[in-house]
């Protein structure tokens, strides 16, 4: 008996960019996001219904060309502001990552790009706001962070990634705390887009991780790009929408 296409993991591949793809454009057409945006949305969803659906090559053009037209959307943006650099930093920094990790044995550079792209999108954040402006947050997120790292060691983190594992932890627990302090500081639709999406960042990294270094998790690929592609996606349109309501320097700490 044949197997019918649609239900092949390219069909369903398929099937699923279709249905993420299309409201992007239709939220193009009202206004609601700009038609870069809709491309960016589009080639997420590509990249990660390719990986999960095991289109290798496919991927290995979709995945980098997601940030490199992230950065193309954030420079001809007029509204990024003062902060573009600080944005073009963190997504130039994600792009190289992206590199590294597709590549076997070049998880520790990947890490690093990482971990250097979240500091620039620290200092990002504190372009209008004051260091870690909620206290609770931080301690919220670092708690997180901690036990998501307990968890690692505990499910066999190898010894040569304990110490770089750990220092990622705490930068990207100190971007989510910046993020969400910002929000509760400066409520507005744009902070809560960007907080929302520094917290994706972390749950993506740790079903990353959790999928690595502990146990395989089903549909991996899924789960962990798309919740990645959200993060950055979230981050870079609530910078994008929040330029008219960003006073012009940061509030004293």
């Amino acid at each position: 008996m044949t197997s019918n296409p649609l239900f092949s993991p390219t069909g369903l591949a398929a099937a699923l960019l279709l249905a993420c793809v299309l409201p992007g454009f239709g939220a193009a057409l009202r206004g609601w996001i700009s038609s870069r945006e809709a491309w960016l949305i589009a080639c997420a969803v590509l990249a990660t219904f390719s990986s999960a659906a095991g289109l290798n090559e496919l991927h290995l053009v979709a995945k980098p060309l997601t940030m490199l037209l992230a950065l193309y959307t954030v420079a001809r943006a007029p509204e990024a502001g003062t902060g573009r650099g600080w944005l073009l930093a963190a997504l130039a920094g994600s792009l190289v990552g992206d590199c590294f990790l597709m590549v076997e044995g070049f998880f520790i550079p990947g890490l690093v790009s990482f971990l250097l792209a979240h500091l620039a999108y620290i200092v990002l954040l504190r372009q209008d706001a004051p260091w870690f402006p909620r206290r609770a947050a931080l301690a919220a997120t670092l708690g997180v962070g901690a036990a998501m790292y307990a968890f690692l060691w505990a499910g066999g983190l190898p010894a040569a990634l304990r110490l770089p594992v750990a220092v990622y932890v705490a930068v990207i627990a100190l971007m989510a705390a910046q993020a969400l302090g910002r929000a509760a500081a400066l409520p507005s639709r744009s902070t809560l887009l960007i907080a929302v999406g520094a917290g994706c960042f972390m749950l993506s990294d740790a079903l990353l991780a959790s999928n690595k270094f502990v146990q395989p998790l089903p549909l991996a690929q899924l789960w962990v790009l798309g919740s990645y592609y959200a993060a950055q996606l979230l981050i870079v349109g609530g910078w994008l929408r929040g330029a008219g309501t960003r006073p012009a320097k940061a509030p004293a700490a």
